[in-house]
């Protein structure tokens, strides 16, 4: 009887098991998608998010169950046409660029909006096909911080921004900017109160949502020696009276806002800071208790979710690519984002069908420099990304390969020097860039590979080399790839090439192609 009862007790644990494995499991993306804002259109789920310097900017993804996301375009092409956007003249834009946005429908009308420190100002982009676009773009100054706009059932469009002391402005008709004798008024005195005193991140990060007659304001707060912490506020009217309590504190999941589904189940979507891959996105079950909405099970991150189990990343967040080109493709899948602004006129998928040239299109020494870098995210827990080379046509002094990208970047590539060539590892630590190894060359074709290890925060980087993409062999050391705020981005891989000394030269890239182990 004994063995009967310890064979039920396996088959029922076995039987729960399987049901998990049905499940969605947080995080939800194991890639940097901060700042995430979601809508529900009917079935239909739109996300917007941060992508800071990245061009084109301000994401748009697309997902029928809250959980298999898609990218499906951007809202920006470019904030603008300045020394820093362009990386002219020494200057850059890491860490700034369009910061958190906000999505919103209303009248048969998609609105994203952002704010640019590197410009001054606010952005408003509205559509009505969020797939295919146009998208016009409403922009003035100055740059209200991490904002939400709130269409009102009296046709009034309010803005709430701010850091600690949260403030209120009404918007015009027509989104062109603040209007004349409307709302204008602190908010909120001391938003981050809630949390106590002894504050190190001021109440930010603002989503506001008007659910069944009442005002709910969610935002991001961390108390010193605490964690990043869900601060929510309440109100009968705009204007006030507001209630605060925190909401979730746990893991350090925080900032985000609500969604619900069409069978009526609610959603917190947060983020949670998770080391060199970035700041990944987790839901939480919410549930309504005398009007307020109750974060998480039993006040925790649940690692299991009430939605369908996720497919993975690839292709909708990330994608391989062969570089080849039908009649009406795109020439870069929206994957791709460029390291700010491109020169356009210096890469190309159709000059040599099946590749993708980059011509040098800056000289400088070090990558943070190099104009046309081509990146996308790397991805966890592990993700690796290969691609093959073809070096024929480097000019003396050019430098092309692949890069893990950040501020502390690693890259290998092939150098053109004293009329030869060799496959070199560099390392960057503080912002000081190291050769690690080299290796001498003398072929026209090479293969790269990079690879990340972001289990349980271990964070390291690998390079490796093949001449015939059979054999791999390591070049250089592990690398850490720390996440730092002057860049404020998860690592990415990157395709490069620049000269140091004379423009002409290119380099042609085959494929690229991820996989999700090492």
């Amino acid at each position: 009887m004994k063995r009967l009862y310890n064979l039920l007790a396996f088959f029922l644990i076995l039987t729960a098991l399987k049901a998990q494995d049905n499940k969605a499991q947080n995080p939800v993306i194991f890639a940097d998608v901060p700042d995430l804002s979601i809508i529900r259109i009917g079935d239909d789920y739109y996300m917007s998010s941060t992508t800071m310097h990245m061009s084109p900017g301000v994401p748009i993804m697309k997902s029928n169950d809250l959980i298999n996301w898609k990218i499906i375009n951007y809202a920006s092409n470019t904030l603008g046409n300045t020394d820093e956007l362009n990386l002219n003249n020494g200057k850059n834009t890491y860490g700034r660029g369009s910061w958190a946005s906000n999505i919103r429908f209303y009248n048969n009308t998609f609105y994203v909006t952002t704010f640019a420190q590197t410009t001054g100002k606010t952005y408003i982009y509205t559509t009505e096909d969020i797939e295919k676009g146009p998208w016009k773009e409403i922009s003035f100054s100055p740059a209200y911080h991490d904002h939400s706009i709130l269409f009102d059932d009296d046709g009034r469009i309010y803005m709430v921004y701010g850091n600690g002391k949260l403030f209120i402005k009404e918007l015009k008709s027509d989104l062109s900017g603040i209007k004349e004798n409307g709302l204008d008024q602190v908010l909120i005195e001391n938003a981050s109160s809630p949390a106590g005193e002894a504050i190190m991140l001021g109440a930010e990060g603002s989503q506001l949502y008007k659910i069944k007659g009442k005002y709910y304001l969610f935002n991001i707060v961390w108390p010193k020696n605490g964690m990043r912490t869900v601060i929510i506020h309440r109100a009968d009217k705009i204007t006030g009276p507001w209630e605060g309590k925190i909401s979730l504190q746990d893991l350090g999941v925080a900032q985000g806002g609500l969604i619900d589904t069409p069978d009526g189940k609610w959603f917190s979507y947060l983020f949670r800071d998770y080391g060199g891959v970035g700041r990944i996105p987790y839901f939480v079950p919410v549930k309504w208790q005398e009007g307020w909405p109750v974060l998480g099970e039993n006040n925790k991150v649940p690692q299991y979710l009430d939605l369908p189990e996720s497919k993975g990343l690839i292709p909708g967040i990330v994608s391989s690519d062969d570089f080849s080109r039908k009649e009406g493709d795109k020439n870069l899948p929206l994957v791709w984002q460029w390291n700010h602004n491109p020169d356009n006129s210096l890469w190309s998928v159709k000059e040599r069908k099946g590749y993708l040239r980059l011509k040098t299109a800056s000289i400088t020494n070090t990558l943070t420099q190099a104009k046309n870098t081509l990146t996308q995210r790397t991805f966890g827990p592990q993700c690796s990304a290969t691609t093959l080379m073809e070096v024929s046509k480097m000019k003396e002094n050019d430098f092309a390969g692949l890069s893990l990208f950040q501020k502390d970047f690693g890259l290998v590539g092939v150098k053109a020097e004293n009329g030869s060539k060799r496959i070199v590892m560099i390392e960057t630590i503080n912002g000081s860039s190291k050769e690690i190894q080299s290796v001498p060359f003398s072929g026209n074709k090479i293969y790269f590979k990079a690879v990340c290890n972001f289990k349980d925060k271990a964070d390291l980087g690998r390079f490796y080399y093949s001449v015939d993409g059979n054999e791999w062999i390591s070049i250089g050391n592990k690398i850490k790839l720390p996440y730092t705020l002057p860049h404020f981005m998860g690592y990415r891989f990157g395709l490069f090439n620049y000269a140091e000394k004379d423009l002409g030269g290119y380099v042609d890239f085959d494929y690229f192609r991820l996989d999700n182990k090492n």
